[in-house]
């Protein structure tokens, strides 16, 4: 199965009984697609996109050690995880009903090489290299503490490790930059400060030796190695 079918599959798992989170992320709902096109200015295509480099960095093939923080409800990666048997992969997030969500998901599919844990991004339970790849989808965005969360997935990563995923940056889209700043941040779905493609780009540069990063509207992907 190519990554664009595991996204494809993700978009199925949601079926007739999303949530409207499950729904947005993965514009498989009528809710879900109005706010994607609404706030994010996102189609079909544009969310596929996105979707597709921010897990570029992860080999079809792969059967290192994964951290993925935060999992959410897993709606987006356990498709992923699905084919990947030999990979020893750790989901972490805060919110314990988030991970319920995907470690219910996870069993659904049938997925044994995968371990939950509720934790903090900021100061992550693991030892210094212990992963091959960190994947983190949607996530910095909302972390509060947003210079621990660069260093701790930094720290947690082995040598030529990979780390990639998305979140919001600013200036990629106005509509967007108007609903986070007047909408998102005054609820607490986002905690600024925000990147922009340019930050993250030099943010990144200054700890990986390999940065790659490109956006979607307001979505930034990345994918560097250590």
């Amino acid at each position: 199965m190519t990554r664009k079918d595991q996204i494809r599959s993700a978009y199925r798992l949601t079926g007739g009984h999303a949530s409207f989170y499950d729904g947005m992320m993965t514009y498989s709902t009528l809710p879900g697609k109005a706010i994607c096109r609404l706030i994010w200015n996102m189609d079909g295509a544009k969310n596929l996109r996105y979707l597709e480099r921010a897990l570029s960095g992860v080999p079809e093939d792969f059967s290192g050690k994964l951290l993925e923080v935060p999992v959410g409800t897993g709606v987006l990666t356990m498709p992923v995880y699905r084919e990947l048997p030999k990979a020893d992969i750790t989901c972490l997030d805060y919110s314990a009903d988030m991970m319920a969500a995907a470690q219910k998901r996870a069993e659904a599919a049938g997925i044994q090489n995968i371990t939950f844990r509720q934790g903090d991004v900021g100061a992550l339970p693991f030892a210094d290299e212990s992963f091959d790849l960190v994947l983190s989808l949607n996530g910095f965005h909302a972390f509060p503490d947003k210079e621990a969360a660069y260093c701790e997935t930094y720290r947690v990563l082995k040598p030529d490790g990979v780390f990639c995923g998305c979140f919001y940056i600013r200036g990629g889209c106005a509509r967007t930059d108007w609903f986070i700043e007047h909408l998102y941040v005054p609820k607490g779905f986002f905690t600024p400060p925000f990147e922009t493609e340019s930050s993250l780009r030099d943010r990144l540069k200054t700890m990986y030796r390999e940065v790659n990063v490109t956006s979607v509207e307001g979505i930034g992907c990345f994918r560097c190695r250590k």
